[in-house]
């Protein structure tokens, strides 16, 4: 089918909950797709910064193809060996000496590090002490609770009541987060880079603050890994280059490299709180996205992997500071979790002009036209990007 006989089809069976571009794709090989028209893109997206090792990828693929011969699923009555090693191999890599706990998709990973935050306090205070607090800005999540953790007013609308015990903080003013740690407060949480507010990096002495105020408060401090984490910044989770050590890490996207998981990764400080009973799910730990998972984290964790996507980083963020062109403001970011700043209001057009030139982008915030590309992304695939970001701006 041709895309317009696909988008009619659409119309007609799918919800439409979806700002859609007007393609429909069909394959990818590396950081390359093709629609069902045959038109190839380059794509600095990855789904959402979903495919972190690009397309078509024999690693993930293998893996994926020799699991569903043996189990693709079994409940979470039953031990399986892929998840136990997912989960080895996240705690000996983040040195937090904690352990996991699997979802499905990142809000629900967040879902579960707000219920692990509630209980930790109610086991050790009692009632009274539930209020988790988020920075203005935030994302957590589309679930009705994250989509209240989440600091930004136009999310708080249609579905009231929302799940309350939530309040925001400014970032990068720990005066303000400080005043709203009262004695209600059991958790501060937290993106190092806000992606969907605009790819906005915190600052590096407010987190340590944070960190300080959470021991001092016995808070438990969460770090949202959703987006940042998997080697998207350079390292395996961005908080590894804050210096920090987090109570609760959430993951998701990069983790499945294609395949939907999520995971709360709970430090020995409070692995324990969640027990039987308490917290489930049916997907959650699945063989197969396990086994995927076991591919991505044996290439992503490797300190020669990671310092790669950091090189990689700096090639793109140069090369399209080099462009030079006074409709780029400026380029913000993490490793291959980047930015270009246009003027307020103008980045969803600039995103639309670089799908018709062949380059896949996102948006997020006011002004940032979104870069999160697969961690495979070769050099001349950036330069083909490059060259057609040059003729774009």
């Amino acid at each position: 089918m041709n895309y317009q006989e696909l988008k009619a089809e659409e119309n007609k069976y799918v919800m439409n909950t979806y700002g859609r571009y007007p393609i429909a794709l069909d394959h990818g090989e590396g950081a390359m797709v093709w629609d069902v028209e045959g038109k190839k893109y380059i794509d600095l997206g990855s789904g959402i910064g979903v495919n972190s090792m690009g397309y078509n990828n024999k690693t993930i693929i293998d893996a994926i193809t020799n699991q569903a011969h043996k189990l693709m699923h079994t409940s979470n009555l039953f031990t399986t060996e892929p998840m136990i090693q997912v989960a080895k191999k996240l705690v000996e890599k983040t040195h937090l000496n904690g352990k996991v706990f699997f979802a499905n998709s990142g809000a629900e990973a967040n879902e579960g590090a707000i219920k692990l935050a509630r209980k930790y306090s109610f086991d050790k205070y009692g009632e009274g002490r539930y209020k988790i607090i988020t920075l203005v800005n935030s994302f957590h999540g589309r679930t009705v609770t994250t989509l209240k953790a989440t600091g930004q007013d136009r999310f708080h609308n249609y579905f009231f009541p929302f799940t309350e015990g939530f309040d925001y903080a400014e970032a990068n003013d720990f005066e303000s987060v400080r005043r709203k740690a009262d004695d209600m407060a059991c958790a501060v949480m937290m993106e190092l880079v806000q992606g969907e507010g605009g790819v906005l990096p915190l600052d590096a002495e407010f987190v340590k603050q944070v960190e300080a105020l959470c021991r001092e408060k016995d808070l438990l401090l969460i770090i949202d890994e959703v987006q940042t984490g998997i080697g998207r910044t350079g390292s395996l989770f961005c908080f590894q280059q804050y210096g920090i050590r987090p109570d609760v890490v959430t993951m998701a996207k990069g983790l499945g490299g294609g395949v939907p998981i999520g995971a709360v990764l709970a430090a020995e400080s409070c692995s324990n709180v969640l027990t039987p009973g308490t917290h489930a799910t049916t997907f959650g730990g699945t063989p197969l996205v396990c086994a995927a998972a076991n591919a991505v984290l044996d290439t992503v964790g490797d300190g020669q992997f990671l310092a790669k996507v950091k090189e990689k980083g700096e090639y793109l963020k140069n090369g399209i500071l080099s462009i030079g062109s006074p409709n780029i403001l400026g380029v913000r970011g993490m490793g291959l979790m980047l930015a270009i700043i246009v003027e307020d209001g103008k980045h969803a057009a600039y995103a639309n002009k670089l799908l018709e030139k062949g380059v896949i982008a996102l948006t997020a915030g006011k002004n940032a036209v979104r870069l999160l590309p697969p961690l495979t992304i070769s050099k001349e695939e950036m330069d083909e990007a490059l060259t057609i970001m040059k003729e774009v701006f």
